[in-house]
């Protein structure tokens, strides 16, 4: 059985990546191929236990990025690997991409102890293919006031903790050119869908 497609979207709270994750999802599924939906932290039962510790409780930086790998160790094993094997495509909201924007460039922790768990956590496994959602940060942060949701830790960070996250994504991208594909996320839900389109239509064809 062929194997499935890995693929991740991203972006800062805010940017709007959770409102297209379904209609990325149906686009998958039009073009012949089943698609599981995921999310970290979270994706599997451990995973949303911890989940609640990470974006409710105040924690020291580094157990905060080693709760978010042990969720993503349980959630590759249980979910994530078994699916791709299975010749499904996984769907995830954040993967390691967030580990280095947001334990990384957000909070400081050193690139080099996130580089040691990724290799630990998953070796030579990295997303096919990668969708990170760009916008400016005071639209990120007008939505997020607009949506009237309960803010969880993250969300309740300053510009600049936000700002900095920002960048390490852009950063990213740069880096990965191969496997990050940058959407510009401040315009018309149709014109983000656009861009979509063209990435999501040709990336199902390979």
């Amino acid at each position: 059985m062929k194997q499935g497609k890995f693929i991740t979207l991203e972006g800062v709270d805010g940017a709007g990546k959770s409102s297209h994750a379904n209609w990325i999802a149906d686009r998958i599924r039009a073009a012949g191929h089943a698609v599981v939906m995921t999310r970290e932290p979270g994706g599997t039962a451990l995973g949303e236990t911890l989940r609640e510790l990470i974006l409710g409780e105040p924690m020291h930086l580094e157990t905060e990025c080693l709760l978010v790998f042990a969720a993503r160790r349980e959630h590759l094993a249980q979910l994530i690997l078994p699916s791709l094997k299975a010749g499904r495509w996984v769907l995830s909201d954040r993967f390691s991409d967030a580990s280095f924007a947001y334990q990384g460039g957000g909070r400081g922790l050193g690139r080099e102890k996130i580089a040691m768990l990724e290799r630990w956590v998953h070796a030579g496994i990295q997303p096919d293919l990668t969708l990170y959602f760009d916008v400016p940060l005071a639209v990120a942060r007008r939505r997020l006031a607009e949506s009237q949701a309960q803010l969880d830790r993250f969300e309740r960070e300053g510009t600049g903790f936000f700002e900095r996250v920002r960048q390490a994504y852009l950063d990213r991208a740069r880096d990965f050119p191969e496997r990050i594909r940058v959407i510009d996320a401040d315009v018309a839900l149709d014109k983000v869908k656009e861009q979509l389109e063209v990435i999501i239509s040709t990336f199902c064809k390979l």
